[in-house]
This record gives C-alpha cells, structure tokens and sequence, in this order.
C-alpha cells in the first residue's frame, strides 16, 4: 500500500510540469493569435487589425 500512495504521489507532483510542457510547444498555430471584439456596430477589419464601423445601406 505505501508503494502506491508513493507512486500515486509522484505522479500527482509531475501532472502540472508535464501540462506546462504540453501547453508551450508555441508552433504556427499559436505566433498570430489574438482575441479581440468590437463594440456594437462595428467589425474587425482584416487588413488593419483595427475596429472598422459597418457601413450599411
């Protein structure tokens, strides 16, 4: 039984390190990613970035 409570143990130490190590791997998929919203009435122009009003009519 004590070698399993020690096992058990060690295993829940090394969980956080090996989650830090999956989650930092950066790559393509994570360099260009951002959130961002605009207020009512407006829409993300994809060029600029930036929060554009929506021209409608």
């Amino acid at each position: 039984m004590k070698i399993k409570t020690t096992f058990a143990a060690l295993f829940l130490m090394a969980l956080p390190g090996l989650a830090f190590a999956q989650g930092c791997q950066g790559g393509a998929k994570h360099e260009n990613t951002t959130a961002m919203s605009c207020a009512e009435g407006s829409m993300i122009d994809p060029e600029t970035g930036t929060c554009v009003p929506l021209v409608t009519g």
